[in-house]
């Protein structure tokens, strides 16, 4: 498993690299092909590859992954690979090349895989802009959704995830000249800044709603009144509910300077993936967990998303952070315990296993 990672790793994948996911498809294409003795369907969508094997005729279980990182080229200079004191590190080891793999070799360990789809897409870290459609059309009709993305804190799966909304406000003013004069212009800036505090108060930490403006542009020059601001906003939830008031919210920020303009894109990207969507499934996982040796479990609900969000949203019982225990995603520490490789995969094998024995189509 070691030296499959290994492979992984040293094909950097960043995201909006489109040769680059393509690439690293095709390594990910070969090593499945070896361990499962079948070959993915590559399926192409707005130029990046996603991989889909599927096993028998039904859809029982969908296991879903990602090969895409956010590292950029360049990253195994500064973060090469290595195995030491029993701690795996590169980029993208941990988010989440491990788990890729680790969902190979539970899969290869099963004497049966009829009813098993596995998806490995490659966007998942630009929020699944081409793979969310497929993503929820695999999962529709399946008894459960198992997504091998990295454990959280302590090893603990992930029962609870927020829905994640994505907005851009563009504020529209008037240039003028910043020292002749300021009063005939429209201050984009300014109305920007206005906005981004009433922005700000749509948070309700009662409720588990964050609400943060993040990256902010505004203006051209330093001696020009600033005709064109904008400024991106991130929303996490626990509910629909809240994440519907929040869009309605920002759909109708208000300008606070006369002849201002505001216009407000994007919106809700995720669902919740609410905690009654998994209970039964970490149920299940922790009785396995159990019985095999690798438990005690844990548990954990996160602020991150992934595509067991979009899996969660259609309905299907979906389970996450079943990939490899570590920590570090996206930081300069990212790292995997290796001595938990075999038991979190185990784990995997024995949990496809057991839905399969149980679980008809749902």
């Amino acid at each position: 498993m070691i030296a499959d990672i290994e492979q992984l790793v040293r094909c950097e994948s960043p995201s909006d690299d489109l040769d680059a996911v393509a690439r690293s498809a095709e390594l990910v294409a070969a090593l499945g092909t070896r361990l499962l003795g079948a070959e993915p369907e590559r399926l192409v969508l707005a130029g990046r590859t996603h991989l889909r094997w599927r096993f028998g005729d039904s859809r029982r279980v969908l296991v879903l992954g990602h090969h895409d990182t956010v590292w950029p080229h360049g990253s195994l200079a500064t973060h090469p690979f290595e195995v030491r004191d029993g701690v795996l590190r590169g980029p993208g080891c941990f988010d989440m090349k491990a788990g890729v793999v680790m969902a190979f070799h539970a899969l290869a360990a099963l004497p049966d895989r009829d009813g098993v789809t596995l998806l490995v897409t490659g966007d998942e870290e630009l929020g699944s802009p081409s793979s969310r459609s497929l993503i929820e059309d695999e999962a529709r009709g399946c008894a459960a959704a198992l997504v091998l993305e990295a454990s959280a804190d302590g090893g603990a799966l992930k029962t609870e995830r927020k829905g994640v909304s994505l907005y851009e406000v563009a504020v529209e003013g008037r240039a003028a000249h910043a020292g002749l004069e300021p009063e005939r212009g429209v201050n984009a800036t300014i109305e920007a800044a206005y906005q981004v505090l009433a922005v700000a108060e749509l948070g309700d930490a009662a409720a588990g709603t964050t609400v943060t403006p993040t990256r902010i542009e505004a203006g051209t020059t330093t001696n020009t009144v600033a005709a064109h601001g904008r400024f991106a906003v991130d929303v996490r939830v626990r509910s629909a509910a809240e994440q519907d008031r929040v869009d309605k919210a920002m759909r109708a920020l208000t300008p606070r300077l006369a002849g201002a303009r505001i216009v407000v894109t994007g919106g809700p990207n995720r669902p919740p993936l609410a905690a009654d969507a998994s209970a039964e499934l970490y149920a299940r996982a922790a009785a396995l967990a159990d019985r095999i040796g690798v438990g005690p479990l844990s548990c954990a609900a996160v602020g991150g998303a992934s595509d067991g969000n979009f899996t969660a949203g259609v309905g299907t019982p979906t389970l996450d952070g079943l990939g490899a225990v570590g920590g570090g995603a996206h930081a300069d520490h990212e790292h995997v315990r290796v001595d938990e490789l075999p038991r979190r995969t185990a784990l995997v094998r024995e949990l496809v296993a057991d839905l399969l024995r149980t679980e008809g189509p749902r």
